[in-house]
């Protein structure tokens, strides 16, 4: 982050706890998931929690971070590219968080014969935006890597795209499901994709926004 920050090191480090909150985001959900799809209500519930306060700090990191970027002057010529980084990866966090609090709030009764492939595509969602945060650190550190980590994001979001596909496929094609029970399991099916989907927008941000840092 050398080249944008110069001697103001504190901001470097503050963006990248940013950044790690995300990355831990995904991993708490994955294990809520896990535990979800397991009846481990007890175990789910805990990670609910961490992840909530996990999301009101990294809220609280963000707004410090804008500030500091507005009050000290920093890099006016790359500083909306920057505050748009961290308000839409914060906005990834946040789909995170939503989805794992509805699972919470609506209890969706799941299939058991299922629950793999609604595991997989839960970690094939959170895999888009951990290389969304790769491609993230890049642009501040290493603007040719880039590029491989937004290409891994656009091939995250296909595979949970592939994998919700299936899994909506096979719900549907079940008679014996009630329609609402289907209606259900692919709304939460959706807010998983949708994860992926966002890390995907993110990374169309970014990748303009490392054309501006190369001219």
């Amino acid at each position: 982050m050398i080249q944008l920050f110069g001697k103001h090191k504190q901001i470097e480090v503050e963006i990248d706890e940013f950044l790690d909150h995300i990355v831990e985001g995904g991993l708490l959900f994955k294990k809520g998931i896990k535990y979800y799809l397991d009846d481990r209500t007890d175990e789910f519930e805990q990670r609910l929690a961490e992840m909530r306060l996990l999301e009101k700090d990294a809220d609280n990191l963000r707004r410090a971070i804008e500030t500091k970027l507005y009050t000290k002057t920093l890099i006016p010529e790359f500083r909306g590219d920057v505050l748009g980084l961290l308000e839409h990866s914060d906005a990834v966090l946040n789909q995170i968080a939503d989805t794992l609090l509805e699972f919470s709030v609506e209890r969706p009764e799941t299939l058991d014969d299922l629950n793999n492939l609604k595991l997989e595509l839960a970690k094939n969602a959170i895999k888009a935006s951990e290389f969304m945060v790769k491609a993230i650190r890049c642009y501040f550190r290493d603007l040719t890597a880039v590029r491989d980590n937004i290409k891994q994001v656009h091939f995250s979001r296909e595979e949970t795209n592939r994998i919700a596909e299936k899994y909506k496929r096979d719900i549907f094609s079940r008679p014996d499901l009630r329609l609402s029970h289907k209606m259900h399991l692919r709304y939460f099916a959706r807010s998983i994709e949708n994860i992926a989907d966002d890390a995907e927008d993110l990374c169309d941000r970014l990748a303009i926004a490392t054309i501006k840092r190369f001219i």
